[in-house]
């Protein structure tokens, strides 16, 4: 592709669904070239819906469209030899391989990191499986609304009863940290000249987010209870009832609690609220009091007033009201892709920006996510000619 701080790279993305496809996809935005390697069926997502593009055969998945664009689509059967050999000719090429199949399965397709590794000595691979690669559970199927329960966060989530976040995050944040083992092993091959094996899991991704809320067990011994909207350690932080909307204030110190009582006229000091312990000891009478506060005047009114005091607040968005908020638009957080079939399409756009880019990603020109086997042709082309 010849643009961005990774155009050097091809990366061989074996992977399905969510996790490892997010992960070749944040390769894929900073330059990278990757092949999709699907099998004939094609990516499990291209079937999730509704809501699809277009009716029949011929409908694309939004689904799967949100975790691939900049990737080039490859069929292989690799139950079958001939492709096989076709994947063992990418391999050789390859900087990258990305796999989230169930533990052995690669193994039984002829492709063991041993043989990955006899192929091609520098090649890195990430694995992304369900709960880890070894250990007495690693056999189970990764899928995250499950790796959410089973790695804890959905006890912290939620108001009444445990709940999953919004967005498959599990698969998310594995892809995340997939994404960021693969560029530390590159770099060291860098120095050593050779490739190595990268491993997480929708488990490991689901610790590694914990935060302050591990700790608090891991060195206070306290089991986090549901959090709902308002922060566990910090008040006032958190989600408020207006006379209109509800609105976010976050008073992460004494000063900016100051603040907000000046705009409300009230002590700072008050013996109930006067340190953050003391507010957080007694949060429900100053979600009150606020709330009382609050109830007179629509949400607008409440972010103009905090705003000119000084105090973070703000609102709580629906997606049509994020994507079409002038922030969002100058941050380059929408694309615009031709795709195959569909025409002119707009996607979310990757998150990160370079200082002499005003779009996000390395490249200025991105790739609509691919139909099945699109690149088939084309990909089997430039093999024939290397090997000329």
């Amino acid at each position: 592709m010849g643009e961005g701080p990774l155009s050097d790279l091809l990366v061989l993305d074996l992977t399905r669904a969510l996790a490892g496809p997010h992960a070749a996809m944040m390769l894929g935005d900073m330059g990278a070239r990757v092949i999709k390697v699907e099998s004939p069926a094609g990516d499990d997502s291209r079937g999730w819906g509704p809501p699809f593009l277009g009716d029949g055969e011929d409908r694309e998945s939004t689904y799967f469209m949100s975790a691939n664009r900049n990737k080039e689509s490859l069929v292989l059967d690799l139950k079958t030899e001939a492709d096989r050999d076709v994947l063992a000719r990418l391999v050789e090429q390859a900087d990258v391989l990305m796999e989230n199949f169930r533990v052995g399965v690669l193994d039984r397709l002829g492709f063991s990191v041993e043989r990955l590794h006899e192929l091609n000595p520098r090649l890195i691979v990430l694995s992304i499986t369900g709960f880890g690669h070894d250990g007495p559970e690693a056999s189970r199927s990764g899928y995250d609304q499950i790796a959410q329960g089973e790695g804890g966060l959905m006890s912290i989530t939620g108001t009444e009863q445990p709940t999953k976040v919004g967005v498959p995050i599990a698969d998310l944040i594995a892809g995340m940290y997939g994404a960021y083992g693969v560029l530390a092993a590159l770099h060291e091959r860098s120095t050593t000249g050779r490739g190595r094996v990268v491993r997480t899991s929708l488990l490991a991704g689901m610790v590694g987010v914990h935060a302050y809320q591990g700790t608090r067990w891991t060195i206070a011994g306290e089991v986090p209870g549901l959090a709902g909207d308002h922060h566990p350690s910090i008040a006032p932080y958190g989600m408020f009832a207006t006379g209109s909307a509800p609105i976010q204030i976050a008073c992460g110190s004494d000063n900016l609690w100051r603040l907000l009582c000046g705009a409300f006229g009230w002590d700072p000091a008050e013996a109930d609220f006067a340190s953050n312990a003391l507010r957080v000891a007694n949060r429900a009478a100053l979600t009150a009091r606020m709330e009382a506060t609050f109830a007179a005047e629509p949400a607008e009114h409440w972010l103009a007033l905090l705003a000119d005091a000084g105090v973070p607040s703000g609102k709580v968005r629906s997606m049509d009201d994020v994507y079409t908020w002038d922030q969002v638009r100058s941050q380059g957080l929408l694309l615009d892709v031709e795709h195959a079939t569909k025409g002119s399409l707009q996607l979310p756009g990757s998150p990160i920006r370079f200082d002499d880019q005003p779009f996000s990603g390395g490249r200025s020109e991105h790739l609509a996510p691919p139909t099945l086997g699109q690149h088939d042709a084309s990909i089997r082309d430039w093999l024939d000619t290397l090997d000329a």
